[in-house]
């Protein structure tokens, strides 16, 4: 990728991991997600060549949950005791995991591809492409002994279709947490450059049109 803004980088990529858990978040509560951030988490998945790190995600605009959320994240004096933090953690966790299985991410890069092809037919959003990157989390990051419990309306939960997208963006959370650390992002830096990074999640906020 070409060289740019190392925080804008962190930032954006620490947007899109908590994009797609805060859609999880809203879809097993609620049975309802908004599509443009969906298309965005969805749509990150098959850029798997970008020039830059914002066009993983296209438009800002396409971010603006998941800086808002991120933002929040690091305006609170304590950890935030929610869903989607649990689940971003857990990411993060798996990505730790995955980051050490090369045979793994060959895998899953291989089926991806599948899927992109597969998108370019149907739109990155049929509910055959989501059935079939969420056959991908199932056979590659489900196999882990840890495993994220998303919890929320067994009413919704229990629709095939509704698992189908919980799978999918929990795999594109995945991809924008190994996106993170590539571009620099740690945990560490939660703790230490917390005001630069808030800082920088703010600017990029000022930066969508109302």
């Amino acid at each position: 990728m070409a060289q740019s803004n190392k925080w804008q980088d962190i930032t954006l990529a620490a947007a899109g991991t908590l994009q797609a858990t805060a859609l999880v978040d809203q879809l097993a509560r609620t049975g309802f997600i908004p599509s443009d951030a969906y298309h965005c988490s969805i749509n990150s998945l098959f850029q798997t060549s970008p020039t830059d790190t914002l066009s993983v995600y296209g438009e800002l605009a396409n971010l603006r949950l998941g800086l808002e959320t991120w933002r929040d994240l690091l305006q609170s004096n304590r950890q935030l005791q929610n869903h989607t933090v649990r689940y971003s953690a857990g990411v993060l966790h798996l990505q730790g995991r995955l980051r050490k299985r090369k045979d793994m991410l060959q895998v899953i890069s291989s089926r991806i591809d599948t899927a992109k092809h597969q998108a370019g037919h149907f739109g990155s959003t049929h509910d055959n492409v989501i059935a079939n990157l969420a056959d991908i989390y199932s056979d590659t990051l489900s196999r882990f002994r840890f495993r994220i419990q998303v919890a929320g309306e067994p009413t919704y939960l229990q629709q095939k279709r509704v698992a189908n997208q919980v799978r999918a963006l929990l795999l594109a959370s995945v991809r924008s947490a190994m996106l993170w650390r590539q571009v620099g992002g740690s945990r560490l830096q939660i703790l230490l450059q917390r005001k630069r990074l808030l800082a920088e999640a703010e600017r990029l906020l000022q930066q969508i049109p109302l």
